[in-house]
């Protein structure tokens, strides 16, 4: 597997955004992508937010192993880590989602109350690339304010939005980690898109992605593909058996492997394949 590196300029002009205006927040939305609740995480957060009250949010959930999720609830509720897993997509969840930041830091804003100083809550959203912070936003919203795709990158400045209850809420790009310590974090993250297809050879990608699929969701790979079995294949042999399936089939005989790897991968973040998760806690390094 190719080594994976993306750190590009609004990235680092992001962090200082974030280090700026942390003072003026109360609470930090962190988002994840059900799907690698781990990988999905951006280490340097730790440093950056360091004490403020935090609440993480597994979004897609309606696309991730709901058992798996049931793992990592409890995972980080055993580091004393409060997580809601939501869709933005199907709505679920998304209404207990200001209750508990609010329960956050309910006591100090009292307590300011008391003292005269009356405001409202404010929160910040934060969250590596394509984990649908916008699509949160605008829930949460009720309307279109935040853009919105399918693809990292599209948020690029700092946006204060006014939410329900009256609280304010500073949305910002997403930004990964200035360098992958862990190749198989950044496996992963490209994976579910969180790096552009662009940087990386996709091929390879689809590869070892067909090699996690058949050693952990075998069933569903071969229900998809009408595959017989997958045992014992190679990813790249994996691929080929899908493309040959799917008719990407070239002069020669040969099979378009580049085709069949962006299927395999559209497919994987469409959850054609069925709901993966493709990470454990037992595949977490403490």
């Amino acid at each position: 597997m190719q080594n994976l590196q993306w750190y590009p300029g609004h990235m680092a002009k992001t962090r200082r955004m974030i280090e700026d205006n942390l003072k003026m927040i109360d609470v930090v939305i962190e988002i994840l992508d059900a799907r690698i609740p781990f990988s999905g995480r951006n280490p340097n957060f730790d440093d950056i937010i360091r004490n403020k009250p935090r609440l993480l949010v597994l979004n897609k959930s309606d696309l991730a192993d709901r058992r798996r999720t049931d793992m990592w609830i409890k995972w980080y509720a055993d580091r004393c880590i409060r997580v809601i897993p939501i869709s933005c997509a199907t709505g679920a969840g998304l209404n207990t989602v200001l209750g508990e930041a609010d329960a956050l830091v309910r006591d100090k804003i009292e307590r300011e109350k008391e003292k005269g100083r009356n405001r409202t809550l404010r929160i910040m959203t934060v969250g590596i690339p394509n984990v649908g912070k916008s699509s949160l936003i605008n829930r949460l919203l009720g309307r279109a304010s935040a853009k919105t795709g399918d693809r990292p990158g599209i948020t690029r400045g700092k946006q204060w939005l006014k939410i329900k209850g009256g609280a304010e809420l500073l949305d910002t790009p997403g930004i990964l980690p200035p360098k992958f310590e862990d190749q198989a974090v950044a496996t992963r993250l490209a994976y579910t898109g969180a790096i552009k297809d662009e940087i990386m050879n996709t091929e390879l990608l689809a590869y070892s992605l067909c090699e996690y699929l058949r050693d952990n969701y075998p069933d569903e790979l071969c229900a998809r593909y009408k595959l017989d079995t997958v045992a014992g294949l190679k990813g790249y042999e994996v691929l080929e058996k899908i493309g040959r399936k799917r008719g990407f089939v070239i002069s020669g005989g040969e099979v378009d492997m580049e085709r069949a790897a962006n299927t395999v991968l559209d497919e994987l973040r469409s959850a054609k394949i069925g709901a993966v998760t493709l990470e454990t806690p037992d595949d977490i390094k403490e």
